[in-house]
This record gives structure tokens, sequence and C-alpha cells, in this order.
């Protein structure tokens, strides 16, 4: 292992650099991993590149492990982002990594090329120093802005059939408020999407009797489903909310009743829903609502998460203290916002998500201050002294 190979990655924006310039826009991987595995594999990690295909695109994957025993610290995340948009609006080339006045801009700088960089940044910096109390190791995913079936999950069925173990985990999503480390994200709402059509009878406006118009059927259901407040909240969970994304008819025509309507919802809930009741739920009050108007429906879930919470304890004071150190303020421990690859992690181990602010994220010019990437490597840094200090298991 050189030592002057050690010294040019203890530098996280060089990589992130050259991560941000991988045109890697889900699904394709745009040479991010292989980018990856080169610098791991400069610090002595042993690196195993997994495709995995399901059907539709083939998803690039790493696992990069440093050192054989226990326990085995792992930091997780992707290099898959999602489109620029129309990239004539962006101030710079969204895939030319341009630094200005102290900011780093690109697609990815947020979320979360930079955050891996830092993973690899920190421990090019720790490395020599707990090389020999256990490992070290990456979980990086191509397919986690995408449908994340060929990605983070299945690598943790592969390492799960090698017999292979990760104790704790880091996930470096984008959960800052303002600054690196203010936020820590223990805990996700679980997800629950319904797709409901509601069944009419297409027909002439000036001929109602021969019709039957699915509308007032979901204009019930609407108001029955908005109606519920499903709680409210817990001690680490927001309340949980139901929120209809769109309602259409797909009717051009004034003088047309539609024959049939179709409507998408999301919930997100907590810890006091599961996703069984609340479908059981929406299938009895769509019945109920739409038994006057003599409609009949048909509705498809698709549960995206389940939610989950990292009990608080030694890993969590750990972290606590470590960002203190560096910060010279404790973290927040939050459970808002949406979903990350910490939902199939958590399975596994206990896990814990900590990255760069998420303001710019998925937006046009978007970035991080340099002098937040070097926040965060510290902090990365001193996690994993602390964890290997105190040996965590």
């Amino acid at each position: 292992m050189e030592t002057q190979e050690r010294v040019r990655l203890s530098d996280p924006l060089p990589l992130a650099q050259d991560l941000i310039r991988c045109r890697s826009v889900t699904p394709e991987d745009g040479g991010a991993i292989d980018t990856l595995a080169r610098a791991l594999s400069g610090l002595g990690f042993v690196c195993t590149e997994l495709t995995f295909d399901s059907g539709g695109p083939k998803i690039k994957n790493l696992y990069a492990r440093f050192g054989t025993a226990a326990p085995n610290f792992c930091f997780a995340g992707h290099t898959d982002v999602v489109p620029p948009g129309d990239v004539s609006t962006w101030r710079f080339d969204p895939f030319s990594a341009t630094i200005e006045n102290g900011t780093l801009f690109g697609r990815g700088a947020a979320d979360m090329k930079s955050a891996i960089a830092a993973f690899v940044a920190a421990v090019a910096r720790a490395q020599e120093r707990h090389g020999n109390r256990g490992s070290i190791s990456l979980l990086i995913t191509g397919d986690e802005e995408g449908p994340s079936v060929d990605g983070t999950v299945r690598v943790l069925e592969w390492l799960k059939e090698r017999g292979e173990r990760i104790d704790h985990c880091i996930v470096g999503e984008p959960t800052a408020e303002f600054s690196a480390g203010d936020t820590v994200k223990i805990g996700r709402r679980g997800s629950l999407t319904g797709y409901l059509r509601i069944k009419g009878v297409q027909g002439h406006v000036g001929y109602p009797d021969r019709a039957k118009n699915p509308l007032p059927g979901m204009m019930a259901i609407v108001q029955r489903l908005t109606a519920r407040k499903l709680d409210a909240g817990t001690k680490h969970f927001q309340a949980s909310n139901l929120e209809f994304t769109t309602v259409d008819v797909g009717n051009p025509a004034a003088n047309v009743i539609p024959g049939d309507a179709r409507a998408t919802f999301n919930i997100r809930f907590n810890t006091e829903q599961s996703a069984e009741a609340l479908e059981a739920w929406i299938e009895q009050e769509c019945q109920a609502a739409l038994k006057p108007f003599g409609l009949s429906h048909e509705i498809k879930f698709n549960r995206g998460a389940h939610p989950f919470l990292t009990t608080e304890g030694a890993f969590t004071a750990l972290i606590d203290k470590a960002i203190a150190t560096i910060t010279g303020t404790r973290p927040n421990f939050s459970t808002t916002g949406g979903t990350s690859d910490a939902r199939f992690i958590h399975l596994h181990c206990p896990v814990a998500e900590i990255g760069l602010a998420g303001a710019t994220m998925h937006k046009t010019d978007e970035s991080v201050r340099v002098n937040d990437l070097e926040l965060l490597t510290r902090i990365y840094e001193a996690i994993l002294d602390a964890y290997f200090d105190k040996d965590q298991t």
C-alpha cells in the first residue's frame, strides 16, 4: 500500500470531482463504480463488482472490504444520480464538477457522490490506526435512484449467502439541514402507494341514464380517505399522512361522461401503522364510498418501504459524541424525509444516515460547499476512531 496513494485519497475533493464527471444517470454506470474500485484498490481493499439483472437493465454494484476480522464497519451509498433535466438552465455543465467560490457544482455533488469521496478520504486517514482491529467495508450501488431492485438489497443477499456480516453501517445520504453533521437520520417512515381505478360506463352527458359517471364515486373516496387523521405521530416519528398525487379521467371532451377514473396516492406512515392494516382500511373505505353509486373499483398497492428505527444506544451515542467533538454541536436525530437504502440495511445491522446538506439535491445547480465536504470527512474519520477504539460490536 503506497503512502503516496493514501495521501492523495485523503483529500475527498479530487475523487468527488472524478465521480461527478461520470454520467451515471440511473441505470447507467458511466464508469463510476470502476473509478471508485480503483481508488479503494489503491488502499488495499478487496473489491468485488457485482452486476445484477432482474429482467431490466444490468446494474453495477461494488462491495469492497479491508480486513477480514470482526467487527465489520460499513459505509453505504450510491453512485447513480437523477437526470439533470434541461442542461441549459445549469450554471455549469452538470457533469463538469466545476468549483467556483468554494462551491462544487454538479449532479450528484450533494446526493451523494461527495459523501462517497468522504468515505474514502476518512478511511485513507484512519486506516493505519485501525486496520488490525476489525474490517472496514463499502457497499455502493448503482440502483438507488431507480427501482432499487438490483442494488443494495441484492448485495445484502449476496453477503448473507456468503456468510459475511456487516455489524454497523453509515449511509451517506444528504441528511444535513445546513452543515454536515447537524442532522442524523436514525429511521424512516414507511411508504405505501395505491393505484385506484373506478369503473364507470361512458356516455353522452345529455343521456346520463345511459351512462355511469365514476367521478362522484372518486370524489367520495378522496373525501373519506383524506378526512381521517391517521395518527398523531410518536416520539421519533412525525404523523402519518396520505396524499393524493393524481386524479385523472383522460377525457378531453366536455360532452362525454368518462368511462373510468384513476387516482394515485401515497401514504408515509410511522410505526403506529402497518401496510397490511392500511390496505385493509382503504379497501373498506372504497367499498363504502362506492356503494351508493353502484360503482365498482380495483386497486393495486406497492409497498415501497416499511418504517424502521435504529434504537438509541451505544451506536447512536458514539455518533453523537463523535460529531460533537468535530463540530462543537450535538446533532439532531431525525426520521423525517423520504426513503433510502437504509430501509434494506436495517434488517441486517444498526444503521444511521449522515451526509451533506440536501437543499440542492435533485435540483438545477446541485452543489456542496468544499469546506463542508472536508467537515464530513472529519466526522466520518472521528466515527471510525471511536468505533474501533471502543470496539462496538
